[in-house]
């Protein structure tokens, strides 16, 4: 999901997410604890770990809260029943859709991640109908395309797969191991990234430039976020920039 619409979207959730803060933080704790127990407390150790550390950050998690929860997970209990599932299904348009959970009641889940699916005309899938579209890879964005030559410099050297500029932003990509070394070698070298997290990156996108279909898409992906077992929800839409114009108006 390059350009425009990408970090548009990542702004509608980011703001989002600050409306709801409270929900976000018991998310991320409950990651960082099953993190913690299930690898290496040590989070350069743990590169499981170290994202979900990073995403409490980014969300302005205190390192004391972010402490205890690594504590919770290394002294067991918190997490003994959780299963974590994956979902997989397709909203209007064809938009895939990737939805992680976990959770101590698989039948509750399911059902409520069916439901926003059916709600706004998608479909839940079967198990591997959407997954093989997605890689899991750490994203580091910089809205200044000028830093492009220090930026290369910098992230190449520590491990950085690849940097993509599409004009408006730049875009260091990095395997989920390397996530955590390049992110502190660009800080070191005083590159501070505007957005920094492992995702599920789309390998296909499926375009979207009708109101109604984006609304539909939207408002599945925010009922789904909403679901308390639902931990990260990815998807492959990508809406063109006038239906972003007008869904901001």
């Amino acid at each position: 999901m390059a350009g425009h619409s990408k970090w548009a979207n990542i702004k509608h959730r980011k703001a989002r997410q600050d409306a709801v803060r409270g929900k976000i933080f018991t998310k991320v704790i409950r990651e960082i604890v099953s993190a913690a127990k299930q690898g290496d407390p040590d989070p350069d150790k743990n590169p499981r770990l170290r994202a979900a550390i990073e995403k409490g950050l980014s969300v302005n998690m205190t390192r004391d809260t972010i402490n205890r929860a690594v504590d919770r997970g290394t002294g067991g209990g918190d997490t003994e029943n959780m299963d974590e599932i994956s979902y997989e299904g397709y909203g209007v348009g064809g938009v895939a859709v990737l939805v992680e959970t976990m959770t101590d009641n698989v039948n509750r889940t399911v059902s409520e991640v069916r439901h926003a699916f059916t709600k706004f005309d998608g479909n839940l899938g079967t198990s591997g109908s959407v997954a093989y579209l997605f890689t899991k890879r750490g994203e580091i964005t910089f809205n200044d395309v000028s830093l492009e030559d220090d930026v290369m410099l910098v992230a190449l050297d520590a491990g950085a797969l690849d940097i993509e500029n599409d004009g408006t932003s730049l875009l260091v990509v990095t395997d989920v191991d390397n996530f955590g070394q390049v992110k502190d070698a660009l800080n070191a070298a005083e590159l501070v990234s505007d957005n920094a997290e492992v995702t599920m990156s789309p390998s296909t996108i499926a375009e979207i430039d009708n109101v109604d279909d984006a609304e539909k898409v939207m408002k599945m992906i925010d009922m789904l976020e909403d679901i308390d077992d639902v931990q990260e929800v990815y998807s492959n839409v990508n809406f063109s920039a006038d239906v972003m114009a007008q869904l901001e108006q």
